[in-house]
């Protein structure tokens, strides 16, 4: 793809980055490495993350979410906005991140933010699989196969020796091309006939849906597991039983905002007794290697609801890629 005139006009005006763009783009991002890098920050001081916003529209026509994040370190501050639009059909969901100069206080860039923010997903879930798994990890499922999903399998496949990776949806079913989408990505995957059947004996069991009610039932789990969770726009979204959250070492993507976003967390606070206390670390601290590993005395539990500095961190990333082509031209 060539850049339109004006991503032409010198270093300094901001431009435009669309979908096509971004795709692009992607295969020469280090996801996982900024990722790493904003989260270090993070737990050193050296980065801001607000909490997250949800402002409803009215008349239950939807609603938005703001993520917000300041990463000194590149000297750039921003905003991803994710609206739900309500429609006759399908809900609309879309994404899209302003990053900021902090040494001008000008836009550098606007971009579509539905890829970065599968990437940013995915990556994060990574990030907490590779802390938190036992090492002698062998057995990998996924509930889900959307896109989302897919990346999970991405980005967790080269972090164990899986012997076993099975993966659950109900659109499976009648989905010829999504099975060999998913088999193209990984010959060791295989599509597993119920919930029940895939997280049997699993080590590592990754919720990656949309539901806005629980997807997973603990007591499938015949063995304790590490057991992930990402959110979605659906507001107190939880893909566990919140009830379940006393039986599990809980972690998260940032103890600070998580649990009061997470919605299986507000609720297990409001009607469980449940306290964010609980947590026994989040990302900033597992990168750091500031807290131990779970014991898998029971099953362990990572939640995360997406935070402002993921999509920062990848949007500068992208910022930095696309300036590289500008000067290059």
């Amino acid at each position: 793809m060539t850049l339109s005139p004006e991503l032409m006009r010198g270093a300094q005006a901001p431009f435009i980055a669309d979908e096509a763009l971004v795709r692009q783009a992607l295969p020469s991002l280090d996801v996982r490495g900024a990722l790493e890098s904003m989260f270090i920050a993070l737990g050193d001081g050296e980065a801001v993350q607000p909490p997250q916003t949800l402002t409803l529209f009215p008349r239950d026509a939807g609603d938005f979410i703001t993520y917000l994040g300041v990463l000194p370190k590149h000297e750039v501050f921003g905003v991803k906005l994710s609206p739900y639009l309500v429609n006759a059909g399908a809900p609309v969901v879309t994404a899209w991140t302003a990053l900021m100069s902090m040494r001008t206080g000008a836009p550098l860039m606007w971009c579509d933010a539905a890829l970065l923010t599968t990437e940013r997903t995915a990556g994060t879930t990574a990030l907490a699989v590779d802390r938190l798994a036992r090492a002698s990890s062998r057995r990998l499922s996924i509930i889900g196969s959307g896109d989302i999903a897919l990346a999970h399998l991405r980005h967790v496949a080269p972090l164990r020796e899986w012997s076993e990776i099975r993966i659950h949806s109900p659109r499976l079913a009648n989905d010829r091309a999504r099975i060999a989408a998913i088999e193209a990505l990984d010959a060791r995957a295989r599509v597993a006939a119920s919930v029940d059947e895939c997280v049997r004996d699993a080590d590592v069991v990754m919720l990656c849906t949309s539901s806005g009610t629980p997807v997973l039932s603990l007591d499938a789990l015949t063995t304790p597991a590490l057991v992930t969770s990402i959110s979605t726009n659906v507001a107190r979204a939880h893909e566990i039983d919140p009830a379940a959250l006393g039986t599990l070492d809980v972690y998260c993507d940032y103890r600070q905002t998580t649990p009061s976003s997470a919605g299986e967390m507000v609720i297990a606070r409001e009607r469980h007794g449940w306290s964010p206390e609980a947590i026994r670390a989040d990302l900033a601290e597992l990168v750091r290697g500031a807290c131990p590993a779970p014991s898998f005395e029971r099953p362990a539990f990572f939640r995360s609801i997406g935070l402002g500095l993921e999509d920062i961190a990848l949007a500068h990333a992208l910022h930095v890629h696309l300036a590289k082509g500008r000067a290059a031209a």
